[in-house]
């Protein structure tokens, strides 16, 4: 998830603790997790170089119940509807701009987007979740990108964590177009890539309580760009087909 929608994700959950408190009644008390850290991304889809974000992240619990599951590429969700086996509700995540100077002045600027949406859940075991998310950009890209993904999970309650899971990646023509494409007339063949998989890879997540209070968590995601995205000139030419990112962070625990 980036720095932006945790961020936003975070706001609203602390923001509304106080009122939570007050209609929790008889119910055991709230936790919160706290993790701050820093990662690498690609600068934008389909780039050849990285960049360092900050990384945050923000979780809640009740009493001695454990935190939920969450993987670094989920964005910032908020649970409408869930159970124990189940969530459903709103996505919002944040792509940085693509400015001109990061393909060497080769393609136009991709303003800075949010992404906005919906995802469903599903864990038919306490060791397995399965998740999809489809958002669709408010501006920038304005284009409409989907990830479904499986994880395993194997933990010790917040003691350890560790989950490794395969992602798979579709987005629309417009999305495509925006980051894959190359209009005529530039330096590059001219592009025009249509809607379809994007591409496929997995991600990896580890977790460790350092004591009653403090913990280490870090993560690695791997993508490998395919079909149309994967053909680009952009990719061939200033990009890689290879998407990798990852970060290290420590967390803090209070409440309850």
């Amino acid at each position: 998830m980036s720095l932006s929608s945790r961020l936003l994700l975070g706001l609203a959950l602390v923001s509304t603790a106080s009122l939570a408190h007050a209609d929790d009644g008889a119910k055991p008390p709230r936790r919160y997790r706290v993790t701050l850290g820093a990662g690498v991304v690609p600068k934008f889809p389909g780039a050849g170089k990285d960049r360092v974000t900050p990384l945050f992240d923000v979780s809640t619990a009740r009493g001695d119940k454990p935190f939920r599951f969450s993987a670094p590429d989920d964005g910032g969700a908020f649970s409408l509807v869930k159970g124990d086996t189940f969530q459903i509700g709103p996505v919002v995540d944040y792509k940085g701009k693509r400015k001109v100077s990061d393909s060497n002045g080769l393609l136009p600027e991709v303003k800075a987007t949010i992404e906005a949406g919906g995802f469903v859940a599903v864990m038919p075991t306490p060791s397995i979740r399965l998740r999809l998310d489809v958002r669709k950009g408010l501006n920038g890209h304005k284009g409409v990108i989907g990830v479904a993904g499986m994880d395993y999970i194997a933990r010790d309650a917040d003691q350890w964590l560790f989950s490794i899971g395969p992602r798979l990646t579709w987005s629309n023509a417009r999305y495509q177009r925006a980051y894959f494409g190359v209009p005529a007339g530039n330096t590059l063949p001219a592009y025009n890539p249509g809607s379809g998989l994007q591409a496929v890879g997995g991600t990896t997540t580890v977790r460790r309580a350092l004591s009653e209070r403090i913990g280490i968590y870090g993560y690695g995601k791997y993508d490998r760009l395919i079909d149309d995205a994967g053909r680009s000139p952009v990719v061939r030419t200033i990009g890689s087909r290879n998407q990798w990112s990852g970060g290290v962070g420590l967390s803090y625990n209070f409440g309850g």
